[in-house]
């Protein structure tokens, strides 16, 4: 395998665990015993000889170089993988190993049993995450500060409101996550053209137990190529990515010198550069995009691999081999990063404050408008206000102060009362916040 520095300096451990050679190799063993227990309990076999063919399936038996060797030679991995199982099985019982299924129903109950416990633990990071931004909407949903529209500002409103926008999305994305996860915890056993021929009047029996024994969900469909299941996780996985990105790139703009408004958590050389000492860069937003980019354009491949004609796959599956595991490992680097953002992330309400300042007070431009509309009209109200930013920018003057030479003293006087500080034009921040916290909580 080729060095992968973005896996090596971020990745998530355990989900890298769900898709190791060893995980795959004791999977397919695995499905392979509880076939034979489960031929045995429908009466295709008896039940010694399905135990015995069950206690074969061990990673013993395996000669992994042999293994690769002649799978790369044969094109799939279960044809040597069986021959192995039954050299350790008197002819007798070896008769029955793989008996009625098909290289793709022990790939594909293995991968179900792999994407079940991928999604299990970006479940986990996405806990951990919205956890994490919960706690960040609940302690600054009264923290005002700009908000931006093309990157400008543009009207107040708090940090708490804003991170609120984050949990709702991860809220939905757990939801995603589970149903997908439901959804692709499902057994597949239909032989070579998807009809279980091979298994005759016992298909349904065996299929059943095998479903019960691996702890999957039965179906009386094959999925040979019917992979929306497949494809519905990784695009759930994608979609929470997306979000890690969006969030990283917050963090970055906000953090920036000239904002100043957020940084990253603290910590001895964290972020430190090798040239400039006064660095501090946002490793873990960093992380949180890149991860994130690679998992949608990943998941992106996995889409191709529906095309998939006829009964069974001509290399579109081969495509899920490489883009279903890069897609889940790439989702929990972002999900990881971008939960330790959430729950290291300093705030900095001064810088906030300071910086509501910075264009004189024209981000009350609207407030202002809204204000005057009640006696001028919006629209008459929205071209004296607009007269008065752009007066204010060439005299370098306060909005205010413009507004009120727009306006003239004996109607100012009546209208400067009704002019709101920014923290009294933040609309329904708080509700936003109480809203976002009790969906996530629920």
């Amino acid at each position: 395998m080729a060095f992968d520095l973005l896996t090596r300096l971020g990745g998530d451990e355990p989900m890298a665990a769900v898709f190791s050679q060893e995980r795959a190799v004791t999977d397919w063993l695995l499905v392979e015993a509880e076939l034979g227990r489960a031929l045995a309990a429908a009466g295709v076999v008896d039940h010694a000889t399905g135990e015995r063919i069950a206690q074969a399936c061990r990673l013993e038996v395996v000669d992994l170089p042999r293994l690769w060797a002649e799978s790369a030679n044969v094109g799939y991995p279960i044809f040597p993988l069986v021959r192995m199982i039954c050299e350790a099985l008197e002819d007798r019982d070896a008769a029955f190993v793989h008996y009625g299924a098909t290289t793709q129903d022990i790939m594909d109950c293995a991968l179900a049993l792999q994407v079940r416990d991928a999604a299990s633990r970006l479940l986990e990071l996405a806990g951990s995450v919205g956890d994490g931004l919960a706690e960040l909407v609940e302690a600054h949903a009264g923290t005002v500060m700009a908000g931006r529209t093309h990157a400008q500002q543009a009207v107040p409103t708090t940090f708490g409101a804003k991170m609120a926008v984050f949990l709702s999305e991860m809220t939905r994305h757990r939801a995603r996550l589970l149903r997908a996860r439901d959804a692709v915890s499902v057994v597949s056993l239909f032989g070579a053209g998807g009809t279980s021929a091979a298994l005759g009047d016992t298909a349904d029996a065996v299929r059943t137990e095998l479903a019960a024994r691996l702890g999957l969900a039965d179906t009386g469909q094959s999925w040979h190529v019917a992979r929306d299941r497949i494809g519905e996780l990784t695009q759930s996985a994608a979609l929470a990515s997306a979000s890690c990105v969006r969030l990283g790139r917050e963090v970055v703009d906000l953090s920036r010198t000239e904002v100043g408004e957020i940084a990253e958590a603290d910590g001895m050389y964290r972020g430190a550069s090798s040239t400039m000492p006064q660095k501090a860069n946002p490793i873990s937003s960093e992380l949180a995009v890149g991860f994130g980019v690679m998992a949608e354009t990943n998941a992106q491949a996995v889409l191709r691999a529906l095309e998939a004609g006829h009964e069974r796959a001509a290399g579109e599956w081969q495509v899920e081999w490489q883009a279903v595991p890069a897609t889940l490992t790439a989702a929990a680097g972002a999900l990881r990063a971008a939960a330790t953002i959430a729950n290291g992330l300093r705030v900095f309400p001064e810088r906030m404050a300071a910086n509501l300042e910075l264009d004189g007070g024209r981000l009350m431009a609207e407030a202002y408008m809204i204000a005057l509309a009640a006696a001028l009209g919006r629209d008459k109200a929205h071209e004296l206000v607009y007269g008065a930013v752009r007066d204010s920018r060439s005299e370098g003057s306060s909005l205010r102060d413009a507004v009120r030479a727009k306006v003239g003293d004996v109607t100012w006087s009546t209208i400067a009362d009704t002019l709101p500080e920014p923290a009294a034009y933040v609309g329904s921040a708080r509700r936003i916040c109480d809203a976002a916290l009790s969906e996530w909580r629920a």
